[in-house]
Parts: C-alpha cells; sequence; structure tokens
C-alpha cells in the first residue's frame, strides 16, 4: 500500500467509532405490521363542537398518513392522530427522533399522560418542509406543558415513565387541507 493511500485508510479507521446496539435509535413505533392501524386513533375539535375532518391510515408504503381539511368554524382549528394510551418505556434524557413528510405546516408532537386535566400534553413544535422526507429530533426536556393549547407554566419538565402516549397535532389557525406522512418514530437514549 503506497504511505498516502496507507495515511488515509489509518485516519479512516482510527477515526471512525463502531455503534454498538446501544447506540443507534430504538424502535418505538414503524408501520410495517399488520396490526399498526389500531394503535393509533384521531381525535379532533369535534369533541368541542369543531368540524375539522383529521382522519389517518396506513398506506400501502407502510407509512402512516395523517390528513384532512383543518376548520375554524364553530370556535374548532385542531386535528390529531395519537397513540392509544400504552406505556412507552421513555426514560430521562431521552431525544425522540420522527421521520416525517409534510406541507410546509407547523405541527406539534405531543406526549399524553394519564392525568386529571383536560386536553393536558406536553408538546414540542415540529416545521415539516414541503413534500420533503425529514428527520425531526425532540430531546424530552424540550417539550412544554399545555392544556387547550396555552402553556402551563407551574407543571414542571415531563416525567418520561408517565408519559403513555404520543402523537401529532394540527392546530396553526390555517383553514385547509393538511397531509403529514410519518415513516417512523424512534427514541435516542442519553449516554449509551
Amino acid at each position: 500500500m503506497k504511505p498516502v493511500c496507507l495515511s488515509i485508510f489509518l485516519a479512516l479507521v482510527v477515526g471512525t467509532t463502531v455503534m454498538s446496539a446501544d447506540d443507534t435509535p430504538q424502535p418505538l413505533f414503524d408501520f410495517s405490521g399488520a396490526d399498526a392501524v389500531k394503535e393509533w386513533q384521531n381525535i379532533n375539535d369535534g369533541v368541542m363542537g369543531g368540524v375539522s375532518e383529521g382522519k389517518f391510515k396506513i398506506t400501502d408504503k407502510k407509512t402512516l398518513e395523517f390528513y384532512g381539511k383543518l376548520s375554524l368554524e364553530n370556535n374548532g382549528g385542531f386535528a390529531s392522530v395519537r397513540t392509544k394510551a400504552k406505556k412507552l418505556g421513555l426514560e430521562k434524557g431521552d431525544t425522540l427522533v420522527a421521520k416525517v413528510r409534510g406541507d410546509g405546516r407547523e405541527y406539534s408532537l405531543n406526549l399524553y399522560l394519564n392525568r386529571p386535566l383536560i386536553a393536558f400534553s406536553y408538546r414540542a413544535t415540529v416545521q415539516t418542509k414541503k413534500d420533503k422526507w425529514i428527520e425531526v429530533k425532540v430531546p424530552l426536556d424540550k417539550f412544554e406543558a399545555t392544556s387547550f393549547g396555552r402553556v402551563v407554566k407551574d407543571a414542571g419538565a415531563v416525567d418520561p415513565k408517565e408519559v403513555n402516549g404520543l402523537g401529532f397535532l394540527l392546530g396553526d389557525k390555517k383553514a385547509g387541507p393538511f397531509k403529514l406522512e410519518i415513516e417512523w418514530i424512534k427514541v435516542e437514549r442519553a449516554g449509551k
């Protein structure tokens, strides 16, 4: 091997770290299983008298497509898709990672807890790029407590052990059609 090639080879070998299984993001949700649709549900502003239409389906490409039409009529203005309640096994320091393709609108990634508060969730903003697949990463400590879309100042940080669901919500006060496609949702563990 020539000296220059050997130097490049050594630089590549020395500069590269081998990832163990613990370093890779752990899957939370993908949509390839036959029962994937059974884990999800829609909750739209109809629960408060609104008329927004939000639906979801599992596509032929094994992605979840959240789509519909947002309406501001009757004091409405949100549509959501979320998991049915189940423990997600999140830990302190985790980061949620989702591969999404959107319509350029701003969505919220929500975390749900089993608490007796109405319309309560922890929320983080997800800005999509029109017709482009992107990976969004949100550390758990960046989620804000909200109720009816307003920040709850004294709720404290999310306790990962309490999280029993997650989902996406559109509530950008812009009436009209929307579409968000999700390929998968994973979790990155801190310090592993």
